[in-house]
């Protein structure tokens, strides 16, 4: 695999490592992830549903003919939260410094650069499936 192979798989390897590492605490239950959940009256249900989303979404980002689909998935439940941490919760959530605003910030990036990137692959689908031949 060469340099630009590498630097361009980058965005998606962000996007869904950050994905994969916090499914421990949603689907373990930790403090954080109950609390966030609780907050917003989503409990347990939300927590458990958003980390079966961010998994899917982090295996298509990995995926490289469906990377577009899992952005358009990881970008969709990234601006959910941020919208959550920006009117409910707040930036700091438990001490936390930011970190998960920031890290829904990071994500949101990685994967609004990747669905741009790769957006030909979503219009040629769009356009097969308007010919009926998807």
């Amino acid at each position: 695999m060469n340099v630009r192979t590498l630097l361009r798989l980058a965005p998606n390897a962000l996007a869904a490592i950050i994905l994969l590492q916090t499914l421990y605490f949603k689907f373990s239950g930790a403090p954080e992830s109950v609390y966030i959940f609780s907050t917003i009256g989503a409990e347990p249900a939300g927590r458990i549903g958003s980390g079966i989303v961010e998994l899917i979404a982090a295996v298509l980002l990995i995926w490289p003919t469906f990377a577009w689909v899992g952005a358009l998935l990881a970008l969709g439940t990234m601006s959910g939260a941020i919208l959550t941490h920006l009117t409910v919760l707040g930036v700091e959530v438990m001490d936390d410094g930011g970190t998960l605003f920031a890290l829904a910030l990071v994500v949101a990036g990685a994967s609004a650069f990747v669905l741009w990137r790769d957006r030909r692959r979503a219009l040629d689908l769009v356009k097969r499936l308007r010919r009926g031949r998807a």
